[in-house]
């Protein structure tokens, strides 16, 4: 199993409704991109989240599989109007 944790620090031009639509667009992730497991978003309630207000884990069946994500065109769908409004951080391990 690979995992894929990212937290996003929001820029002051994010609205509320872009948090809502990345989130519901995430989500959506699941049964559209081949080896994903699990998709868990959220607002990050860390008190040490160090401006992280948003943060996610997904689940694949392997590494391969999450580098396939990172190419897929619903991602590059999500990270062409997304990329502009976040400062992202990620965090991929094994388990």
């Amino acid at each position: 199993m690979f995992v894929h944790i990212f937290g996003f620090k929001w820029k002051a031009e994010a609205t509320e409704a872009d948090q809502e639509r990345a989130e519901q667009e995430i989500r959506a992730f699941k049964g559209v991109i081949p080896g994903l497991i699990e998709v868990c978003v959220g607002a990050n309630v860390s008190k040490k989240g160090q401006g992280y207000s948003f943060a996610g884990m997904m689940k694949f069946v392997d590494k391969e599989a999450a580098e396939f994500y990172s190419f897929h065109p619903a991602h590059m769908a999500l990270l062409k109007w997304l990329g502009p409004l976040i400062e992202p951080v990620e965090l991929d391990f094994e388990a």
